[in-house]
């Protein structure tokens, strides 16, 4: 039986999967009609505004200049990460979804490892499965090929990149390291998708829906914090990257998209990884 203690991570982790996925769904369904680039900064900026008001609201204590910086390189990682996964899927969604996927998660998850040792049985178990089930559901419906492959590899090592920084920022204040990650990402994306030399429009539901998707990302990424400083990164870098099936499901029941039986396979190994993980 799992502790109380146990659970707090894994409630952090599934609240900040929750956020990830259903701001996924909400930012793909904007960029549908409007210039996926702004809509990508858009977001950012609402999701920054956000935590600086709830910072300053609440006043946490400010981070120290280390964790300041760690939180900034996340941002930065992210962002690049982002570009990249968005040009490696224009080049052959085969195998880039799923690659970008999987390297995001593992990567931290064997550091981790390494470095606080490995969990039980039912940790290890529910790792696998939850590799599989992020796979899975992460693999394109349609027909693919392996176009983009490397790309996809560097964008999940970005992703990677972005849980090990953000981990670095210890004890500090959930919003604040948010915040400071956020400007990173901004500047970085934001910079690119206004010196572009051809821009696509940006409708006013879509950039409504933007800054919706922003707020929920941010939002997913201060549960992450928080439940980094509650338990091990391992665990909680798995049970945040599950966010794909609940972009899934969203897009199956608000736009009645049908998918693959792996997917199925996918989303129920995914809920099966959750207990497991949670009783290591």
């Amino acid at each position: 039986m799992a502790s109380v203690e146990q659970l707090v991570p894994v409630g952090f982790s599934l609240a900040a999967a929750l956020c990830w996925g259903t701001s996924d769904f909400s930012g793909g369904y904007a960029s549908r009609r409007s210039d996926s680039f702004l809509v990508t900064a858009l977001s950012h900026a609402g999701g920054f505004v956000l935590m600086l008001a709830l910072a300053l609201l609440i006043r946490p204590d400010l981070p120290s200049r280390s964790s300041q910086l760690w939180a900034a390189a996340a941002g930065a990682l992210g962002g690049v990460a982002l570009l990249l996964f968005y040009r490696a899927l224009s080049q052959g969604m085969g195998l880039a979804a799923p690659v970008a996927a999987v390297l995001g998660a593992a990567i931290p998850a064997v550091f981790t490892m390494i470095t606080h040792g490995p969990p039980g049985k039912l940790g290890l178990a529910g790792f696998l499965l939850a590799g599989l089930g992020i796979w899975l559901i992460s693999r394109p419906d349609g027909s693919g090929n392996a176009g983009g492959v490397f790309i996809a590899a560097l964008a999940g090592i970005g992703f990677a990149g972005f849980f090990l920084c953000i981990s670095r920022t210890g004890d500090s204040s959930p919003l604040w390291s948010a915040v400071f990650s956020r400007v990173a990402s901004l500047l970085l994306v934001g910079t690119i998708a206004l010196s572009r030399w051809r821009k696509g429009p940006l409708l006013r539901g879509d950039a409504t829906m933007a800054i919706f998707a922003g707020c929920l990302d941010v939002t997913g990424t201060a549960l992450f914090i928080r439940a980094n400083q509650t338990g091990r990164l391992d665990s909680v870098v798995v049970l945040s990257s599950l966010y794909p099936a609940l972009t899934v499901l969203l897009a199956r029941f608000f736009l009645k998209e049908k998918f693959a039986n792996w997917k199925t396979a996918g989303i129920l190994a995914a809920v099966a990884a959750v207990p497991l993980i949670a009783l290591q």
